[in-house]
């Protein structure tokens, strides 16, 4: 099943040496949106009508995930970042702003830092971020990714449970449960389902140690656009200012209020506000 949405369009767009599936609508300056785990473009679903008013926007499926291809390398933030990059470029657009949630946030930072001429606005939406201070001692606590970076158990224990997994995964990490929708999990659940898919989102945990240690460098030229950082109140939504601010000199933004990890799932109305008003304003 392709998921569809109405007013836009789905392109594979050769970039970086693989195909990654694009979704684009919309008129305006463009604004790319990088999703998170273990969802696929469809995470925005809710949220690209409302900035497609305004903006031309462009929601792709990160390498490994969804539609995209899933080598059996190249999950660096820093490479996945030229994905995304080439896209733009393909699409016509060689200025632009990026927005990721989750580990589309940890690919938005190192795209912002490496394609400087490129990006004039970044929003990173509730994720810790390899480079930030607290990075280690953060990560040790959160269960999944001890899991995930393990070689071949997780596509193991997750084969044929893609669903159960998914659905299980997600709840933990929602606030408000009447925005889980058990259609969008199915989804993320089939996605998930085709080959190579599972290691390919396993693959985006086990370069992390690497992430880091390029976005330690990074830090060292502080970005000087304008940067929104957006958490979900009940997850890392008090944290996102002040760790965006080791990276960068103008940061701006806060919580989400009644909201978990998903801010996107659960509260696309106040994530396409705040876009629009920190596009706007900047």
């Amino acid at each position: 099943m392709i998921p569809t949405l109405e007013g836009f369009t789905q392109h594979m767009v050769p970039a970086n040496g693989i195909k990654i599936n694009a979704v684009t609508g919309g008129f305006g300056p463009p604004i790319l949106l990088l999703h998170g785990w273990p969802e696929t473009w469809w995470e925005w679903h809710h949220v690209m009508p409302l900035l497609a008013e305004q903006f031309s926007v462009v929601a792709i499926d990160l390498r490994g995930a969804g539609f995209s291809d899933c080598p059996l390398d190249g999950y660096e933030k820093a490479t996945m970042a030229r994905d995304a990059h080439e896209v733009m470029v393909a699409l016509g657009h060689q200025r632009y702003a990026v927005c990721g949630h989750d580990i589309g946030g940890m690919v938005a930072l190192p795209q912002a830092a490496i394609y400087r001429d490129a990006v004039t606005h970044l929003a990173v939406l509730d994720v810790p971020l390899p480079g930030w201070t607290q990075w280690e001692a953060t990560i040790a606590k959160i269960w999944h990714f001890s899991f995930h970076i393990n070689r071949d158990l997780p596509e193991r224990l997750i084969y044929g449970r893609e669903y159960d997994y998914v659905s299980a995964f997600m709840a933990e990490r929602f606030y408000d449960h009447s925005t889980f929708n058990p259609a969008d999990i199915e989804i993320y659940a089939k996605a998930m389902a085709l080959p190579g898919r599972t290691r390919g989102g396993m693959e985006w945990y086990r370069t992390l140690t690497s992430d880091h240690a390029a976005a330690l460098e990074y830090k060292k030229l502080p970005l000087d656009i304008p940067v929104l950082g957006l958490g979900g109140e009940q997850r890392f939504g008090a944290h996102m200012v002040p760790m965006l601010q080791e990276f960068a000199s103008n940061v701006t933004g806060g919580s989400i209020a009644r909201c978990s990890h998903y801010v996107a799932d659960e509260r696309p109305d106040e994530v396409a506000a705040a876009l629009i008003d920190f596009l706007k304003a900047n």
